[in-house]
């Protein structure tokens, strides 16, 4: 069952290559892959598990299986995400073929690579992924589309170029490609290439991630992205070198790790106080939520520079996991929605706008919603997240000890906080309250149809914020 999740978008790809009507093809693929995900959650995850010897030697195995919680809620993640950019995305005249097929794509790259239990198509999985990324931009994004995707496709390239070396050397020191063997046969990684293989992991998987300083690509590829690239790219397909750090990193080379701390905790305060004060310059709604995706991304890392500094923190894995989701699922609503205004305002410019709420009640307030989600507002899934990640970081602290490095880097990630209040509710107040101007006077509020794939978000926004403990019971 697993494995036809993962290909299920690709034969819907191929069924929209041989001339099945593009939009409805993806969202009813989109929308069994949906069903599927919550199957999986209610059902033993030993009955996904999918295994096809590809290659006897070296020994690579199409493998797929939910092996922990982990794997489950970022698939679940993506089904979700997948059904609601399909169905929010309005592709251009003539382009639907490569509109819709691309976003399946790189649907399938990121559940392949969530699911892949082999590393070689772990690695694969995601890079088919990047293609229809940088084909999308290319051809169908805004602004200076061509430039921005040769930009991503160096950034990324390079990233995963690194992001192999260190990989490769694993492989070779551990014997296999099967990440549950290699994780088995870790003590055959000696304590003296851990240092170097984890410099390679943290460089490779955090310019994925756009950790700062390798963030300076993902403003503004999201900004020139179609809706349901930005979506799928900034609210799933980054989470892979996360999930790459908490999968492989972390299990087979912790002492490496652990002598790079320092400098993660920098570099992740970079994320949330540098690329934070720069969110706030934005004059324009799009660069202003790429900005913001980026920065977020600097809580996560301080979960998992939690669980590296105590490798045994129970609150540490959880936290990284379920802000990941809920980073995910915001930050695809936003996209969407701004998408939907710049559809019915003709501009994403602050200063083109002003008293949307008057004309399109429905849009301001799902956009309010998404706005305090992503401001950690009580009751949503990214307060849940971001609360464990501070907790997670005080896990095993000693008034009698002082304050450690992650402690510290914690308080003043804080500050982080107050800078996406102030950057969102100013956007917020800018685009929709205030007097009407010349674009929003007659704009038209959202339709009936339009409303779905926000709901479906915001459903999933709302069922995690409340009860946290429909995905900690997945991660347990």
């Amino acid at each position: 069952m697993l494995a036809l999740l993962v290909f299920l978008p690709i034969i819907a790809f191929a069924a929209i290559l041989l001339g099945a009507p593009a939009r409805s093809s993806a969202i009813a693929a989109a929308a069994i892959n949906l069903l599927l995900g919550l199957a999986a959650t209610v059902t033993p995850k030993a009955a996904w598990a999918f295994n096809l010897p590809v290659l006897e030697k070296p020994a690579l195995h199409l493998s797929f299986a939910f092996t922990d919680g982990m794997s489950l809620v970022m698939v679940l993640l993506t089904v979700i995400v997948t059904l609601a950019a399909v169905l929010s995305g309005q592709s251009p005249a003539g382009k639907e073929k490569l509109y819709f097929g691309s976003s399946l794509l790189i649907s399938a790259g990121a559940l392949g690579a969530f699911a892949a239990t082999d590393l070689f198509f772990f690695y694969a999985f995601h890079e088919l992924a990047l293609i229809p990324t940088f084909l999308m931009i290319g051809i169908l994004g805004r602004g200076d589309r061509r430039e921005i995707a040769w930009k991503i496709t160096i950034y990324l390239g390079v990233g995963s170029i690194i992001l192999l070396a260190g990989l490769v050397w694993l492989a070779n020191l551990t014997g296999s490609y099967d990440i549950p063997t290699m994780i088995a046969n870790k003590a055959m990684i000696p304590a003296e290439a851990q240092k170097g293989i984890a410099a390679l992991l943290i460089i490779g998987f955090g310019t994925l991630v756009s950790l700062f300083p390798f963030h300076s690509w993902a403003a503004p590829a999201y900004a020139s992205a179609p809706a349901p690239v930005a979506m799928l790219h900034a609210g799933v397909l980054k989470k892979f070198g996360l999930y790459g750090l908490l999968r492989l990193a972390i299990p087979l080379v912790p002492e490496g790790l652990q002598q790079w701390l320092t400098p993660l905790l920098v570099l992740l305060l970079g994320n949330i106080l540098w690329v934070g004060l720069v969110t706030i310059s934005q004059k324009r709604l799009d660069t202003l939520l790429g900005n913001s995706s980026v920065m977020h991304m600097g809580y996560i890392f301080l979960a998992i520079a939690a669980l590296i500094a105590v490798p045994g923190n129970t609150l540490a894995l959880p936290a990284a996991v379920i802000l990941m989701f809920a980073h995910g699922v915001s930050i695809a609503l936003l996209f969407g929605l701004a998408d939907r205004i710049e559809r019915n305002t003709g501009s994403l410019d602050l200063a083109d706008l002003g008293g949307l709420a008057k004309s399109a009640p429905t849009l301001a307030f799902l956009f309010g919603i998404a706005a305090m989600a992503s401001i950690g507002l009580p009751g949503l899934a990214n307060f849940s997240g971001e609360v464990l990640v501070f907790l997670s970081a005080f896990k095993d602290y000693s008034p009698t000890a002082g304050l450690g490095p992650v402690q510290i880097a914690c308080i003043l990630s804080v500050w982080g906080v107050v800078i996406s209040a102030v950057y969102m509710l100013r956007a917020y107040r800018r685009i929709f309250h205030g007097p009407a101007v010349k674009l929003t006077t007659s704009a038209p509020d959202i339709t009936f149809a339009d409303r779905a794939p926000a709901l479906i978000l915001i459903i999933a926004l709302l069922a995690v914020g409340l009860y946290p403990n429909l995905l900690l019971n997945l991660l347990k």
